[in-house]
């Protein structure tokens, strides 16, 4: 089953192996025991689930580091066939007319189409920001914006600021292939933030990351700042 933004949710309408899925994609790794609490089972039950997703190639045992002698622990995470689940925004396809851009019009033809599409990211953004005086409204709009958009992305608020959490990446194979894709992000948050904030990247899927994760810091006297 490919997931959409009707499954952001997780609703009760999934099977639990799929909200298990969804669970490993949005929280990060987890062990039987903690699933079968998360979605009060019994630990046989868990155990039964893992083993389906296992059999189905979609998740993987993955040894957590022990501080201390002792038998480590085992947490469950996605596969790339797991992943492969959530939208992938016709990976194959995209790959292909990166190469195709490229073959034609060279690297300087690949740019302007990030242009392009950055773009008319910006209006958009823009537009729906519109009236928007408080940096936190405007990242929580920027959150509902990326949701939409695939990006499984979320809004979370701390002593330093705020984090724009996105648990996936609906244009990933895109981004492999050209990582301009994710500069022209990062430059479309910064402004999005505009003179009251700073954008920084704090994981990036591509560089290893599970997701990627944009820390936005108040900047100095900013009237609206986390802590107020």
């Amino acid at each position: 089953m490919k997931y959409t933004s009707k499954h952001l949710d997780n609703d009760a309408s999934q099977s639990t192996a799929e909200r298990i899925l969804f669970h490993l994609k949005t929280k990060g790794p987890a062990a039987t025991a903690a699933l079968a609490q998360e979605f009060q089972m019994t630990p046989e039950a868990a155990r039964l689930q893992v083993q389906k997703l296992v059999g189905g190639g979609l998740i993987e045992g993955q040894q957590e580091a022990q501080a201390s002698a002792g038998r480590p622990k085992q947490n469950w995470a996605l596969t790339a066939a797991g992943h492969a689940r959530f939208p992938d925004s016709h990976a194959q396809l995209t790959i292909q007319l990166i190469g195709s851009i490229k073959a034609l019009f060279g690297e300087q033809g690949l740019e302007r189409l990030i242009g392009q599409r950055e773009s008319e990211m910006r209006t958009d953004y823009a537009a729906a920001c519109q009236g928007l005086e408080e940096l936190g409204q405007r990242l929580e709009k920027l959150a509902e914006i990326r949701a939409a958009e695939g990006y499984m992305a979320r809004l979370e608020q701390d002593e330093q600021g705020w984090l724009l959490i996105e648990d996936h990446c609906p244009i990933c194979a895109a981004a492999r292939n050209c990582q301009g894709f994710c500069r022209s992000e990062l430059q479309l948050f910064q402004e999005v933030a505009g003179a009251t904030g700073e954008v920084t990247r704090d994981e990036h899927l591509l560089a290893g990351g599970r997701r990627c994760v944009y820390r936005i810091r108040p900047r100095s006297g900013a009237a609206n700042a986390a802590t107020a």
